[in-house]
């Protein structure tokens, strides 16, 4: 609105951004850039978001997740009871939250920011010691166990700050690739040297699959390269550790729609391949698409499970802000 009425006084303003719902809404014209050049310029009335993605990205982008019917194998993560505490305030971030993941399934974690999501993935990847409660993965109990321990059983964790969290910022690319598997023996020798030969080549594999790009290849700074491409060498190192949890937060905030529409898939072929994927996300488009399961999480307490394709976003929405709730142990 601020914008707009800027725009009727007569101002002129240049909006840079990839987010195609706020082209539509503010803009008069349009201009594409791709990979550093100009590609063209449309007048938004005869602009269609297609339009703008296939200009953004160079190729037709589709909106809908494609994935077959969600067939649950076994249970991959159970969770009894976990309560984490907060920093900032007496009450406790997360309270009493049990839930299950399965093999061949998505589930996600929906809920307004700061309802206690970052504090349970904390809890959860071993960020954060649990107050109590128990963390079971692949039958194994992994409450205690260190952060190494976890990622080494079979966790895989995509981190809601790529950062702080994701990447050393001022290593190579090549380098945060190989952050939590340096130690193996394909990467250090007996004598505790890194196998840079080894090292490069695995990162150039990696570079290639994932369509990682970057100024320098393997030995680009992190720092330097773009927030899709940083997120794309997270996923990258995270999904070919070959997890049995693939832990997904936010895995496509900030980026482009060829880039969501990249990752999207990536989880969708974690899933098909029967591990188990927990997505936690803000983006209501986001899960409603791509989960198979929704538990809403409202001030550290799941208050709802749902299928995305009997529930409403409208719906969804009153359980996320604590207009509605379900007694546990209810399904939709």
């Amino acid at each position: 609105e601020i914008m707009k009425s800027l725009a009727a006084e007569g101002k002129s303003i240049l909006f840079i951004t990839h987010k195609l719902a706020e082209i539509m809404q503010v803009a008069d014209r349009c201009s594409g850039l791709r990979k550093g050049k100009y590609i063209g310029t449309v007048d938004i009335k005869d602009a269609t978001p297609e339009k703008l993605s296939t200009m953004m990205v160079g190729r037709d982008v589709n909106f809908i997740v494609e994935k077959k019917p969600c067939e649950p194998g076994e249970v991959v993560l159970d969770i009894k009871d976990m309560t984490v505490a907060s920093k900032h305030h007496k009450n406790n971030a997360v309270n009493n939250v049990s839930l299950q993941v399965r093999r061949g399934e998505i589930v996600c974690i929906a809920g307004i920011d700061g309802n206690g999501q970052t504090e349970f993935v904390y809890g959860l990847s071993g960020l954060e010691p649990l107050k109590s409660g128990t963390i079971t993965m692949n039958g194994q109990d992994i409450t205690h166990t260190s952060i190494r321990k976890r990622l080494t059983s079979g966790m895989s964790h995509i981190p809601e700050d790529r950062h702080k969290h994701g990447l050393v910022l001022d290593y190579s690319l090549e380098d945060n690739i190989v952050l939590q598997r340096y130690f193996e023996p394909q990467f250090t020798n007996k004598a505790g040297f890194l196998k840079r030969k080894a090292i490069r080549e695995y990162a150039n594999r990696l570079i290639e699959q994932y369509d990682v790009r970057s100024g320098q290849g393997a030995i680009t700074k992190a720092r330097s390269m773009s927030g899709g491409n940083q997120q794309k060498a997270i996923i990258a190192r995270e999904i070919d550790k070959n997890p049995e949890l693939l832990i997904a937060v936010q895995p496509t905030r900030g980026l482009d729609v060829g880039a969501i529409e990249y990752i999207h898939k990536q989880l969708v072929a974690q899933r098909d391949a029967g591990k188990g994927v927990l997505l936690v996300s803000l983006e209501l488009d986001e899960v409603m698409n791509v989960s198979d399961r929704i538990l809403v999480m409202f001030e550290g307490q799941i208050v709802g499970e749902f299928d995305p394709k009997k529930v409403t976003v409208e719906e969804l929405g009153l359980y996320m802000a604590g207009s509605k709730r379900k007694e546990s142990g209810t399904h939709e």
